[in-house]
């Protein structure tokens, strides 16, 4: 796992930007959307790597941010088929800047800090 790589999963309003900003500061930036065309078109904007499932995205990245809309869009790509769990490495950060709940971010918390990943 290399520290330069980070993932970035969602490229909304907020993300998109966010990401970018990542690439242009010399980071490795795997992006994952569930718009492919957008995907598509921050890459040509950006420098980075553009995949089709979270969990190709993340699996070399050492910190992962996510950037989606709500509770249920954070466990369908954290937990969902091909979603982060499948390839995240210990050691690894996820860094959740969904509008979500309490309850989301402690029950993911939790259950990172069981396979040595952090969560904030």
């Amino acid at each position: 796992m290399n520290k330069k790589y980070v993932a970035f999963i969602g490229l909304g309003v907020m993300g998109y930007p966010m990401a970018g900003h990542l690439s242009n500061n010399g980071y490795i930036v795997n992006v994952y959307n569930r718009t492919k065309s957008k995907s598509d078109q921050w890459g040509k904007k950006y420098k980075g790597n553009i995949f089709d499932t979270p969990a190709e995205a993340a699996e070399n990245s050492h910190i992962i941010f996510t950037c989606v809309g709500r509770d249920e869009d954070l466990k369908e790509v954290i937990e969902g088929k091909n979603g982060i769990l499948e390839t995240i490495k210990p050691n690894s950060f996820i860094v959740d800047h969904t509008t979500a709940s309490a309850n989301i971010a402690n029950y993911f918390y939790n259950k990172f800090k069981k396979i040595n990943v952090g969560f904030i």
